[in-house]
């Protein structure tokens, strides 16, 4: 098949969607199917066989100044202006922007795919061709209403709730959107029905595929000494639904111990202040974005990997630890319980002594977490697999196909 694979923002290190597009591209190739990546920047990185187009913007987001719009003669289209206004009220314009760019290229889709695969872009040009009679299949992580629902419930002001409303103000158009795609495709069971209920999708059209681990680069490292009392964790520091200051309480409670976190962060974020006023400055190392290898040796370092989130709607650097044969505490927050069923530490969300306890427990016995570890990095590589995220992404294009033809 011949495969338009849309996102708004590919890079791996911009989030999940970035390693989703990466690897299911890869695998798809080797299937021996034809796939094209369309892009905003930041841009995924690809394997060899899987084709980009770039769809060029100003990217106000992701930048290197991020919300300030460059000079208006580098502007790359009429479309830039579009984000400027957008971004001047307050609201997230990528995925709207993204699918302007994209709306102008609908004649050459159509001529040149026979399905759009969206990868929770969900824009109004998707729309546009399911509704011309273009198989669609979207790829929905989760619902981003969770994100805003949790986004609102940290916020210290009104000014705050205003503003996050009017940032996530593209939730209407990817709901309506989602519901017009010909088939759906999320990643755990709870996913589903929280897709199901809040974009108001029938469950007759959505599908779970599990996503993988790369384990290749997510390995043990037996020749990297375990530091005794380090604990690392991977997440975004500015975004509440991590639990971060869940984590930090639990490392206030336990004083032997150090934490190093993995993730993007700006020194001006809530978590910041937090490790300032609990006085863990000198215990506490913001990490920011890091390589892959670096990660892994991270996890080499560390004598237990921590997953603290309110909630997941899967949750790969779990799967990650888990693939380097690190022992993990993880709450049991959206779809973790589901994900690491049976192979982790798992603890009520939203609770810095519960994860205190389990990380105290884990360091208590260690030669025994470690032989669960090793025997969870080797059921996590049966259970997720990227070439059969792909197998079963297969049979949701020819259901695809199946269901445009009548």
């Amino acid at each position: 098949m011949r495969v338009a694979f849309t996102v708004y923002r590919g890079n791996p290190r911009s989030g999940g969607q970035g390693v989703y597009t990466r690897y299911l591209t890869r695998e798809l190739v080797r299937l021996g199917h034809d796939v094209t990546v369309l892009s905003g920047p930041p841009y995924p990185e690809l394997d060899p066989g899987v084709e980009l187009r770039k769809l060029e913007s100003l990217d106000l987001f992701g930048g290197e100044l991020p919300f300030r719009p460059p000079s208006p003669f580098s502007f790359p289209d009429s479309v830039a202006f579009y984000e400027i206004a957008l971004m001047l009220t307050g609201a997230f314009p990528d995925p709207k922007a993204f699918g302007v760019r994209l709306r102008r290229m609908t004649a050459e889709i159509e001529r040149g795919f026979d399905l759009v695969h969206d990868n929770q872009s969900l824009n109004w040009a998707v729309a546009d061709l399911a509704a011309r009679g273009m198989p669609s299949v979207a790829s929905i992580h989760h619902p981003i209403t969770v994100d805003r629902r949790l986004a609102l419930e940290a916020a210290s002001s009104l000014k705050a709730r205003i503003g996050l409303r009017r940032f996530f103000s593209f939730l209407p158009m990817q709901a309506k959107v989602a519901r017009r795609m010909s088939r759906v495709i999320t990643v755990s069971q709870v996913s589903a029905l929280d897709i199901a209920r809040e974009m108001g999708i029938p469950h007759s059209r959505i599908s779970v595929i599990p996503i993988g681990v790369d384990s290749e680069v997510f390995r043990p490292l037996p020749q990297v000494r375990r530091e005794p009392g380090l604990i690392c964790t991977t997440a975004s520091a500015a975004v509440p639904m991590k639990g971060l200051r869940y984590l930090l309480e639990a490392v206030k409670a336990l004083p032997d111990t150090r934490l190093v976190i993995m993730g993007p962060h700006d020194d001006s974020s809530n978590v910041a202040t937090l490790i300032e006023r609990l006085g863990l400055a000198e215990r506490v190392q913001l990490a920011g974005s890091v390589s892959l290898e670096e990660m892994v040796v991270t996890y080499a370092r560390s004598q237990v990997a921590v997953i603290p989130s309110l909630y997941e709607g899967f949750s790969l650097p779990a799967v990650e630890a888990m693939a380097c044969g690190v022992p993990l505490v993880a709450s049991s927050g959206g779809a973790l319980a589901e994900v690491v069923g049976g192979l982790a530490a798992t603890v009520k969300p939203g609770s810095g002594g519960l994860l205190a306890i389990a990380i105290e427990e884990v360091l208590a016995d260690y030669e025994a977490a470690l032989f669960r570890a090793e025997q969870a990095r080797i059921e996590v590589l049966k259970r997720y697999s990227w070439e059969r995220a792909a197998l079963l992404t297969e049979v949701e294009y020819t259901r695809a196909l199946a269901g445009s033809r009548g």
